[in-house]
């Protein structure tokens, strides 16, 4: 079992998540396209980013915690 290599379930729990948080993730790619031009550096997406994340998270956690030992 030493020399098994282990497998990260989060990420393709992640992966299995994020086609279902489609809406946060098209805000966020929107407001990119929108700040494109932005030179001030004031304008940022930030919330948009935590937004398609939180919802990612929000669907990894109830599957990962029965599987970590």
């Amino acid at each position: 079992m030493a020399d098994e290599e282990l497998a990260d379930p989060k990420k393709y729990l992640e992966d299995s998540c994020k086609p279902k948080c489609a809406r946060p993730l098209h805000a966020y790619q929107a407001c990119v396209r929108r700040i494109k031009g932005d030179e001030s550096g004031h304008k940022h997406c930030t919330g948009q980013y935590f937004d398609y994340f939180s919802c990612v998270d929000n669907c990894v956690a109830p599957k990962l915690f029965p599987k970590l030992k």
